[in-house]
């Protein structure tokens, strides 16, 4: 485990399936370059705004979904990509999104409610979650997400991204989500 890893706190996790110090060490194990920043637990796109000044990269949200067919979706998009659920139904082409509850969160990517994450997809072993990615955010240089914890962040390339779904078997959809803004934005 590199400098990093060994530097952040190691027992916030509590029952964590898989603990920041866990996803760290699995990076380092299939080559996934990362920087790691330690700041304040942060809930939400508008608590965290002020890390956009210290911490470089797109600052990215997770919209963990599920619509009445019981499809489970986890949508990764920049902060600033605009969008809506009416708009997200059409581009996924399902009916009736809703938010996934914070039971159901834990129960597939093993998470709590403010650290969603990319990365949580590797507790979903049995592949139910399909993983949409924002291309907007597939374009930028670094992206940034938590580790699964909200008290930091991580930075790595998107291709260093997609290389670590690729280790959990997690092949995700990209697409263009800015065509999915109407106007009631989430």
């Amino acid at each position: 485990m590199n400098s990093q890893a060994d530097n952040i706190l190691q027992n916030q996790s509590g029952d964590l399936p898989v603990t920041p110090v866990d996803l760290l060490g699995f990076f380092d194990k299939i080559g996934v370059n990362y920087t790691v920043y330690k700041h304040e637990p942060v809930f939400s796109v508008a608590e965290s705004t002020h890390l956009t000044e210290t911490i470089p990269g797109v600052h990215c949200r997770n919209l963990f979904l599920r619509d009445k067919k019981k499809k489970m979706f986890l949508v990764v998009l920049a902060n600033e990509t605009a969008v809506d659920l009416k708009g997200l139904q059409a581009i996924l082409n399902s009916d009736r999104l809703s938010f996934g509850s914070a039971d159901r969160l834990w129960e597939y990517l093993g998470v709590r409610p403010g650290s969603v994450c990319p990365f949580a997809v590797m507790n979903d072993k049995d592949n139910v979650v399909t993983i949409i990615l924002d291309a907007h955010m597939i374009g930028a240089e670094l992206v940034c997400y938590h580790p699964m914890e909200n008290h930091m962040s991580v930075t790595l390339t998107p291709s260093d991204l997609l290389k670590f779904l690729a280790a959990v078997n997690h092949v995700p959809v990209i697409l263009d989500l800015a065509q999915a803004a109407q106007g009631d934005e989430v």
